[in-house]
């Protein structure tokens, strides 16, 4: 009965963020020219891209918003990326797209951070846009963004991309960041909550105001760190800037992960520096967190009160794949598989992580 009654506490309360954040967590609503569009510096890292980089450019060149430049960095690329960069701005002869080519990386530095650093140097806009090359862009997404910006006065607006799953492999490992995210964060309170407990921020689409990425640093101040996104999302929230955190919802797309392993390598670089916390407790914390959220599917086979904890874990991953634009049908069904991966990979993380044991896009983290 103990354990009953402390599963489904947390399940309760967990719930209730859930249901929270299925009404409340921002997306871009607004739509709505402003008077003065601010020159947008969009900031595209790219390593090994081939797969990625001409359609994200298209989609950036299909804007409703007219204000902005384009810079993307290849990173040393291997493949085909450079080439297809040149391809696409010979053939679209815009002069808006620019094609820079990175330098070495030094001691201290990842590559990202590195890459970031390089563009924002050459970038001329009042606002800084830093985006993955895997990211998809809707024909407004540059009119919504920076109208929530101005209208919100924040120095950082962050968005988490609608993720377009298509195998097995990728279903079994990326619904776990948004169901991470809607599960144990209310959203909204990143923007409206001084508190540096209440963080979120996503590499994949960074919109800066450019002052107050100077004022902290930039990508400097976070040089070493893996998870560089929540790193200088906390130092801009203790410098006592606002950071706005929303979905991407209709305007922001993204497949991060084409492969099960591709899932397993990056979340597993990103787990445990993410959270901020002592190794230990780091492990405690996911293997309590599997217990909870997995145990009720075993337990309701011998007991018939487990059906309750069982229901609300499947009232949750509904919520919370209908805000996040996924299958919930799929994920309810994966969901006791999506949380032994959470698992072994959180303890892999923990594990792995500056011991240069993880490799991504062939470099050594």
């Amino acid at each position: 009965m103990i354990l009953f009654l402390i599963i489904t506490s947390v399940l309760l309360i967990t719930t209730l963020v859930v249901i929270y954040n299925f009404f409340s967590a921002p997306e871009l609503k607004t739509n709505s020219l402003m008077e003065e569009m601010p020159l947008i510096s969009i900031l595209i890292p790219a390593r090994n891209e081939e797969n990625n980089i001409s359609h994200c450019l298209e989609k950036i060149l299909n804007q409703r918003y007219n204000n902005f430049e384009v810079f993307v960095l290849d990173d040393k690329s291997t493949d085909n990326t450079r080439k297809l960069i040149e391809s696409f701005t010979r053939t679209q002869k815009d002069k808006r797209i620019k094609l820079l080519n990175g330098k070495n990386l030094p001691e201290n530095w990842t590559g990202k951070n590195w890459a970031c650093h390089q563009l924002s140097e050459n970038a001329k806009g009042e606002l800084l846009l830093f985006i993955d090359a895997d990211v998809m862009l809707s024909p407004d997404a540059l009119i919504k963004a920076s109208s929530v910006f101005v209208a919100k006065n924040c120095s950082l607006l962050t968005l988490f991309p609608s993720q377009k799953i298509f195998s097995l492999g990728e279903f079994l490992t990326v619904p776990l960041m948004n169901w991470f995210l809607l599960t144990f964060l209310p959203l909204k309170l990143v923007y409206s909550n001084k508190n540096v407990s209440f963080t979120a921020a996503n590499g994949q689409f960074m919109l800066w105001n450019k002052s107050a990425y100077q004022k902290i640093g930039g990508h400097k101040v976070v040089a070493h760190k893996i998870v560089e996104d929540m790193e200088i999302a906390r130092l801009t929230k203790k410098n006592g800037d606002k950071v706005y955190a929303g979905l991407g919802g209709e305007e922001v797309f993204c497949r991060m992960y084409n492969s099960f392993n591709d899932g397993f390598v990056g979340f597993s670089k990103n787990f445990f520096p993410g959270f901020a916390m002592p190794k230990s407790v780091f492990i405690l914390s996911i293997l309590f967190l599997f217990f909870v959220f997995y145990s009720p599917f075993i337990f309701v086979f011998f007991y018939d009160e487990y059906f309750l904890p069982a229901g609300l874990i499947i009232g949750q991953r509904f919520l919370i794949s209908l805000k996040s634009k996924q299958n919930f049908l799929i994920n309810i069904l994966l969901h006791p598989l999506q949380m032994l991966i959470m698992l072994i990979v959180g303890i892999y993380s923990a594990l792995s992580v500056n011991k240069g044991k993880i490799y991504w896009k062939g470099r050594k983290l």
